[in-house]
């Protein structure tokens, strides 16, 4: 798999001069080249997989899985796939995402090498398991 070249004039931030929000996610993904798209989908259906009863919708400007609160975003930059697990999804999986650019609540998967669909599944189950806990939690309280 080699660089992708994401300079196209419909490109958003380094990716995309397009500066209307995408309403759903296939129109996010449409504004890409055919080899980001690809990708793009494959993400999209790991995580569906992982949470089939997330919604889907657009949320800062990104493709966004939403259960009981959000759960993943993802997004295509010029080198990298952007996955923002939020704070704790980075945090339990310190040693499985130590190889990749990572910080407080986001990860970067190089273009230029495989993306872990694998990791992006554990990611995802054990965001779903957290706001789920954390939805019970809060109906209990009521």
């Amino acid at each position: 798999m080699g660089r992708y070249d994401f300079d196209t004039p419909t490109m958003k931030s380094d990716m995309n001069t397009d500066q209307t929000t995408p309403a759903t996610i296939d129109e996010y993904i449409a504004r890409f080249p055919p080899d980001a798209q690809e990708i793009l989908q494959q993400i999209r259906k790991t995580i569906r997989q992982a949470a089939p009863d997330a919604q889907e919708k657009i949320a800062y400007q990104m493709p966004t899985f939403y259960l009981d609160g959000n759960l993943v975003h993802f997004a295509a930059f010029k080198h990298h796939i952007g996955f923002y697990p939020t704070p704790s999804g980075t945090e339990k999986f310190q040693n499985e995402i130590a190889r990749y650019k990572h910080a407080k609540g986001s990860i970067q998967f190089p273009l230029d090498q495989p993306i872990p669909y694998a990791l992006i599944t554990q990611i995802v189950k054990f965001r779903v398991k957290e706001n789920l806990a954390k939805a019970e939690a809060n109906k209990k309280k009521k």
